[in-house]
């Protein structure tokens, strides 16, 4: 483990600035935390790095004074500037190891995976490069429509198994589809458009976090 803590996957927020328009970033993502959000990763693949900063600097307002991380999406290079706790990668972005190297060692680094062999790959880098993965999609989202095939809950729990790491599920989670990843192996749940384009991001954010716990 790298970071000066293990991370808390229970409910990862993956951000989606437009689906968060209705309430504007800040509110969404302080009212998810507040109501039970372990993690952000901010990610916006449409701004360019100026506006990416910008938006990154109210993410961390929206944090200030909770112990709630902020990682960024593949944007290794700002997250000294932005001040965020580390960087999330995909399989075609920034290569793990060179992340690792400008990240240093207490920063989180996730990485998102769909097979047992890209699990495999990933544990050829030496050992504190990698945090957690994140595992998916489990279903067909709209939020990513360049996503792999979606895996299904057994085909998650597959890839689950294969790693050494801590996983987080994504892809398509809603509350009413918890329950069938509750099982898989995952430490957590993350979620994008389930949190994001909420009318109410509060009971929206309780529900998710309570069928997770499994709480009626």
């Amino acid at each position: 483990m790298t970071g000066d803590a293990a991370l808390d996957l229970t409910l990862y927020l993956v951000t989606d600035t437009a689906m968060c328009r209705r309430h504007g970033i800040v509110r969404t993502v302080r009212d998810a935390v507040d109501a039970g959000v372990t993690v952000v990763q901010l990610r916006d693949p449409r701004a360019d790095d100026r506006e990416f900063v910008a938006l990154g600097h109210l993410v961390r307002s929206a944090l200030r004074g909770t112990d709630v991380p902020l990682l960024l999406n593949d944007r290794v290079h700002l997250v000294e500037e932005i001040g965020a706790q580390g960087a999330h990668l995909g399989q075609s972005d920034t290569d793990p190891g060179r992340a690792r190297a400008a990240l240093g060692p207490t920063a989180y680094l996730g990485l998102s995976v769909s097979t047992p062999e890209q699990v495999r790959k990933a544990s050829r880098h030496p050992e504190g490069t990698i945090d957690y993965l994140g595992v998916g999609p489990v279903w067909a989202t709209g939020t990513k429509p360049d996503h792999a095939q979606p895996l299904g809950p057994d085909g998650a729990a597959r890839v689950v198994a294969a790693s050494p790491w801590p996983c987080v599920v994504i892809g398509g989670i809603s509350a009413e589809r918890v329950a069938d990843v509750r099982t898989c192996g995952a430490r957590g749940i993350a979620v994008v458009s389930a949190v994001c384009a909420a009318i109410d991001v509060t009971t929206a954010t309780r529900t998710l976090r309570a069928a997770w716990e499994g709480q009626p």
